[in-house]
């Protein structure tokens, strides 16, 4: 087999793809900072975002934990992604011709953690299921933005897949809400559109970007996003109180947002907005689990029907294709 039939221009690690696996083999340093992707399949990209959305679904307990410490949802969020941005800012892209692309993604990343506050502080009042419900909503919001901003029309599949992650919401509200938890719900709704932004300007905007440059722009963003806000914050919501909750801080920065943004940024591209959308829906069974083991929440038949409904969102999104470019040159 020619792995060389397998580059994929625009991604700036290199994996394999073994037949009838799902493992992803990372190459060298050379590989990441040149880009050289052999192996990188749709199916394949798939299963890692699939894998990274399991790990953003993580996000629910590490913040229920870091909440009842006392700490207030934009610290959780500013700490999320501190490390990762610190780790990554080495490779934000300095050159001319990507400085465009760069800001787009930058401030998509302030976007995107200005919003995730919101979804924090819904978790404080609300179940695990109900607000990821909201959340994922993404999918449709990703949609509706892929087609505003980069021209790409959704197919009938695309907008079926949509169909049921949202048949999935109805279900899960079906029982009905009283005023006051509604509120909380809708106050999340910043979260999954600006998670769904972001979805859009990587994958279809910013192609002169690697993957490793998207991923210090996003986090980077971020912070640069929650800064003002933390600023703001009672010291005594802001700084962890012992050195178990800096553990706790530095597991969750790894777990739900360096490893699993490093794998969506890198297989986001390969299968387009849509899927990478849908297939994101993951993240809902996981979250639903995640409140049923830790947390004691109810799991009845309409959650269990609303997790099959999102699975098969997964399947009916076929891939929207990237921008095309020519192969920029690398070294190697």
């Amino acid at each position: 087999m020619d792995i060389k039939s397998f580059h994929v221009r625009h991604e700036h690690l290199e994996f394999f793809d073994y037949p009838g696996s799902a493992y992803l083999v990372p190459m060298n340093a050379s590989n990441l900072i040149h880009g050289r992707f052999p192996g990188l399949t749709s199916g394949t990209a798939t299963l890692a975002v699939i894998a990274a959305c399991i790990s953003f679904g993580m996000v629910p307990l590490f913040a229920k934990l870091l909440l009842d410490t006392g700490m207030s949802a934009a610290a959780i969020g500013f700490f999320r992604y501190a490390s990762s941005a610190l780790m990554m800012f080495p490779f934000l892209p300095l050159a001319r011709e990507k400085r465009r692309d760069a800001l787009r993604l930058l401030a998509a990343g302030v976007l995107m953690g200005v919003g995730w506050v919101s979804y924090l502080e819904a978790l404080e009042t609300q179940s695990v299921a109900m607000v990821g419900l909201v959340y994922m909503t993404y999918p449709v919001f990703a949609l509706l933005l892929a087609w505003l901003l980069a021209r790409q029309t959704p197919t009938l599949r695309a907008w079926g897949g949509c169909l049921l992650v949202v048949a999935a919401a109805l279900l899960i509200f079906a029982g009905g809400l009283s005023g006051g938890a509604s509120w909380p719900l809708l106050l999340s709704l910043p979260a999954p559109i600006m998670f769904a932004l972001i979805i859009v300007v990587l994958t279809c905007l910013t192609p002169s970007l690697s993957s490793v440059e998207k991923l210090a722009c996003g986090m980077v963003g971020c912070v640069v996003g929650l800064a003002p806000i933390v600023a703001l914050t009672d010291p005594a919501a802001f700084l962890p109180r012992d050195g178990g909750v800096w553990l706790t801080l530095l597991a969750m920065g790894l777990v739900t947002a360096l490893i699993p943004q490093l794998l969506y940024t890198i297989a986001a591209p390969r299968i387009g907005p849509g899927r990478a959308a849908a297939a994101g829906a993951v993240e809902l069974p996981t979250m639903i689990a995640l409140g049923w083991f830790a947390f004691g929440e109810a799991v009845g038949p309409r959650e269990i029907i609303a997790s099959v409904l999102v699975l098969a969102a997964i399947l009916l999104v076929p891939p929207i294709t990237a921008p095309h470019l020519p192969r920029a040159e690398t070294d190697g």
